[in-house]
């Protein structure tokens, strides 16, 4: 089992940055897919990134490809999610999501998920 524990969010204007941290406990934390993804209200949760155990791959949504960056370090137990150049339609909860047996954009393969942490972008 692993907990996820998500920060970093705010208000922010556009065209600015913010980074989301995603504190992770429990054992094996490198063998597990990590991923984030979004949710606004009256949507479904959307796929942003994912990176593999190893951090030797990682996958966007073609949304925020160039923009974001998903990182992670092993040692800590910590996933990263700097965003750059924000936009009001990247106002979202931003969840954490892992998964030991999964890489990829599939919501319902990640079965472990923090409680979110809120961004809004707006002037």
């Amino acid at each position: 089992q692993v907990q996820l524990v998500e920060s970093g969010g705010g208000l922010v204007q556009p065209g600015g940055s913010l980074r989301l941290s995603c504190a992770a406990s429990g054992r094996s934390f490198s063998t597990y897919t990590m991923a984030w993804f979004r949710q606004t209200l009256g949507k479904e949760r959307e796929f942003v990134a994912a990176i593999t155990g190893s951090g030797d791959s990682t996958y966007y949504a073609d949304s925020v490809k160039g923009r974001f960056t998903i990182s992670r370090d092993n040692a800590k137990n910590m996933v990263y999610l700097p965003m750059n150049s924000l936009k009001p339609e990247d106002t979202a909860v931003y969840y954490c999501a892992a998964s030991q047996y999964y890489y990829g954009s599939a919501r319902r393969q990640y079965d472990h998920w923090g409680q979110g942490t809120q961004v809004t972008v707006s002037s």
